[in-house]
């Protein structure tokens, strides 16, 4: 969809960030470089979700809507798959990006940790393919788990995209493998007819 009056292409920039300390400058970041592929960026924490008034599971049940009615909006979601809090991709935005692949909408994912999930797994002491408590190791060179891998894959063609090689600084604002499925994005959206 081209021409005056034509809306960008809205990505939802899923991921971890919403946890970090500086979360809101990170959302605004990321938004600003998506704007420099010809994307409109949406960040979860843009709409904020008050909680006056509500319990903690109310709050929290009002927030999940929230991002929900915000990918409902969005054309392809772009999602931060770095390792957070253990070896694999936070929930949340496994959720997300899930939940976009079951729209049908573009599955884009990165992640600032380069190499393979199974590299991040420590294996145990009498058996490689299995952690220290006995369960196996997902190994199928695959970034994260197959399933993750599977929905950008299967969404596109594409892979989740990672930089050869890990930052010294903080992963959330290594911006390198963003701007690679940011530019992938952009390619796949640039013809396809776009929602209001």
């Amino acid at each position: 969809m081209t021409g005056a009056g034509a809306r960008r292409p809205r990505v939802y920039l899923a991921g971890p960030e919403v946890f970090h300390p500086q979360a809101a400058a990170l959302g605004r970041a990321k938004a600003a470089l998506a704007a420099e592929f010809g994307l409109e960026g949406l960040f979860p924490l843009d709409e904020a979700v008050c909680g006056d008034g509500l319990t903690p599971g109310q709050h929290g049940l009002a927030i999940y809507r929230a991002d929900i009615a915000m990918m409902d909006r969005c054309d392809a979601i772009v999602a931060n798959l770095t390792p957070f809090r253990g070896p694999h991709a936070d929930p949340g935005t496994a959720f997300e990006l899930g939940y976009m692949r079951a729209q049908g909408k573009p599955c884009l994912a990165y992640s600032a940790a380069p190499g393979a999930l199974a590299d991040r797994v420590a294996p145990g002491a009498d058996d490689p393919t299995r952690d220290a408590e006995g369960y196996a190791i997902e190994d199928f060179a695959m970034a994260d788990n197959l399933m993750l891998a599977g929905a950008v894959f299967d969404a596109d063609g594409g892979a989740i995209e990672a930089p050869p090689s890990a930052s010294g600084d903080d992963p959330f604002w290594d911006f390198r493998a963003l701007r690679a499925s940011l530019a992938r994005a952009a390619a796949i959206l640039a013809d396809r007819p776009r929602g209001p």
